[in-house]
């Protein structure tokens, strides 16, 4: 939910219900504190501090999650320690680093010693920076490491999603990649980009969801009403089932009934007498009510003799050769 609860934890709760009701399998906090964000003069500051919710807060919500969806995950983004040691205490199940701190060596080697699921945000970052963050976060253990690729632009625009550029990651980091949609959620695309995604392999999507876009407050330009996120997550959902298993694997009956009606056999031409010797013209390639001999079977069949008598159109079975 990022930062779209306006700094209200009864907004924040609104989020965290639509997500339930969505069916969302996890829910993101971002967990920081504004001194360890920006500098003191930056122009964010007050603003930052009108957001940041308490660490009591954040356990409120923490407990409201765990008791209204018990199964789903809470992932923190942090962007400092403080904030990473808090996150854990409140046994969190994963932790996102944003790709500000890609590059932050002491925030990703403390948080790579709790042993928790990192995904690693990496949008606008260098395989060499990506390299190096994973050598990190190696060398204080073995979390298991998700890559999240995407841009946020305040609305990332379609042509800078580069939705392959996830796939050679993938490719090339033999890790898990996500695909962190940002792009404008009035638009088709909110909705389309990230089915793209999935459809390219990724199966693990990050999108933005808050209470009421019109309200147009912190984060509002990439996050769906919890209406749209919910008609996202199913759309997700059919794609998932629509993709099925990539492996090779035994006909399905729906499988097998498709090849039953549309498959064509070889059947007989004629009525052909027992003992005749099959001939390449006494045989049709057409669809039946059952599936026979494959076309591809015809020139192993003919030259060889009936052992009993076959109607016209009779499908042929290799039962019906000597």
């Amino acid at each position: 939910m990022a930062c779209s609860h306006d700094g209200s934890v009864e907004l924040a709760e609104k989020i965290i219900d639509g997500a339930i009701e969505a069916g969302a399998n996890a829910i993101q906090f971002q967990i920081w504190r504004h001194q360890d964000m920006v500098v003191p003069n930056h122009p964010d500051i007050d603003l930052l501090r009108k957001l940041e919710l308490s660490h009591a807060q954040w356990e409120n919500l923490t407990e409201y999650v765990r008791k209204k969806a018990p199964g789903m995950e809470i992932i923190a983004c942090v962007y400092d320690s403080v904030s990473g040691e808090f996150a854990y205490e409140l046994g969190v199940n994963a932790f996102k680093i944003h790709t500000a701190d890609l590059s932050n060596p002491l925030l990703l080697r403390k948080i790579a010693e709790f042993g928790k699921r990192i995904d690693l945000s990496v949008g606008s970052s260098t395989f060499e920076e990506i390299s190096d963050a994973i050598s990190w976060i190696g060398a204080e253990g073995d979390p298991k490491i998700w890559l999240m690729y995407g841009k946020q632009l305040f609305p990332t625009a379609v042509a800078d999603a580069e939705i392959l550029q996830a796939v050679t990651l993938a490719n090339t980091f033999e890790l898990p990649v996500g695909y962190q949609d940002h792009s404008d959620a009035d638009s088709d695309e909110a909705f389309s980009l990230p089915i793209a995604a999935r459809g390219a392999g990724l199966w693990i999507q990050e999108k933005h969801v808050t209470h009421d876009r019109s309200k147009k407050g912190a984060d509002h330009q990439a996050a769906l009403n919890p209406d749209e996120f919910k008609r996202f997550v199913d759309s997700v959902r059919t794609i998932d089932v629509a993709l099925g298993d990539p492996r090779p694997h035994p006909f399905t009956e729906a499988e097998k009934k498709y090849r039953k009606y549309s498959k064509k056999s070889l059947v007989a031409s004629r009525n052909l007498p027992r003992d005749h010797t099959l001939e390449e013209d006494d045989v049709l390639i057409l669809r039946a009510d059952k599936l026979g001999l494959s076309p591809n079977r015809l020139c192993s069949i003919v030259g060889k003799s009936l052992k009993k008598t076959i109607k016209a159109f009779e499908v042929l079975d290799d039962d019906f050769f000597v």
